[in-house]
């Protein structure tokens, strides 16, 4: 891996054998963090680290060098707390619910309101208490949140394992969809879902635990 350029890395779309054959977010951040190459590496949450292959696959090939600067800060957030998926889920739909197509905003709004259910179940909330950013953004879209406001209520299915399943086709469709919008700026926004993505993870790892207070001997003096 001696010629994996590290002061200006060069990223590309997919998954690479080897750094020869090219390297993408998440393959980065496996070499900084010393794991074996990898785009799943175990140095980031796993629906994280599916954010950034996302972003990074999904970048223009002119805007994703603007990503690389990033791939540090993604190194050593492994927290296990409930609320990080379904949270992150939200941070990303929010950013993709006002811009993507009809047919993603109906499937995004579904995602939201059963991770909004996960977050209150979580906290003790009533089940219809929903985060005002998220709250903001179905508003957006009326027709889509009516939508899915009927279906989640009538659906008798058994509810998917939403960390392993829901969770990462939404995000994915969030990510795919903001890239895919009749916007201007379609990389911008897909840098800063992914800083929010980050932020939001980083805000759930664990605090250090403090260092223990030295001890302080007392000197017994004798005298004779």
């Amino acid at each position: 891996m001696n010629n994996l350029d590290l002061s200006v890395p060069v990223l590309s779309r997919g998954k690479h054998r080897s750094p020869r054959k090219g390297a993408c977010f998440m393959e980065f951040a496996s070499y900084l963090a010393g794991e074996p190459w990898s785009d799943h590496p175990s140095c980031t949450h796993p629906l994280l680290a599916g954010v950034a292959r996302d972003v990074n696959d999904c970048t223009t090939d002119s805007g994703r060098s603007r990503l690389a600067p990033l791939i540090p800060s993604v190194i050593g957030l492994t927290p296990d707390d409930p609320h990080v998926v379904p949270r992150v889920t939200a941070r990303c739909i929010q950013h993709a619910l006002p811009v993507v197509s009809q047919e993603r905003q109906y499937i995004l709004a579904v995602a939201l309101l059963v991770g909004e259910k996960q977050l209150a179940l979580i906290d003790g909330r009533a089940p219809d208490d929903i985060q005002p950013e998220s709250l903001a953004v179905l508003e957006a879209v009326p027709s889509a949140t009516k939508w899915a406001r009927s279906f989640t209520a009538r659906s008798r299915r058994a509810t998917p394992d939403f960390a392993r399943r829901t969770a990462p086709r939404a995000v994915s469709c969030a990510v795919e969809g903001i890239s895919q919008a009749c916007v201007p700026d379609p990389d911008d926004r897909l840098y800063h879902l992914l800083l929010d993505a980050i932020a939001e993870t980083k805000a759930w790892v664990p605090a250090p635990a403090p260092a223990p207070e030295p001890v302080t001997r007392e000197v017994v003096r004798f005298t004779v």
